[in-house]
């Protein structure tokens, strides 16, 4: 199983247009919540080079955010990331 990793922030509706695509392919991933922490919001712009929510992670790498995760849905890419 992938390692998924995926940093939000409450009341971003892109992050539950992400988490939603994600559970509907009953994978499990970690949500780090940006919420108030200055820190961790700050880790997640040092690895993703963003500082927009979602920002999303597959086994360390990069994939972006929530339209980065639906393009990759489309073109057929995201289920064998996920394997």
């Amino acid at each position: 199983m992938a390692e998924i990793t995926i940093y939000t922030s409450s009341l971003c509706g892109y992050c539950h247009r992400a988490k939603s695509l994600l559970d509907s392919k009953s994978v499990s991933y970690t949500e780090i919540s940006v919420d108030g922490d200055r820190a961790i919001r700050q880790e997640m712009m040092q690895r993703a080079q963003q500082r927009t929510v979602p920002q999303i992670f597959i086994n360390d790498q990069h994939i972006g955010g929530c339209d980065d995760l639906y393009q990759l849905e489309r073109a057929g890419k995201l289920d064998p990331m996920l394997a």
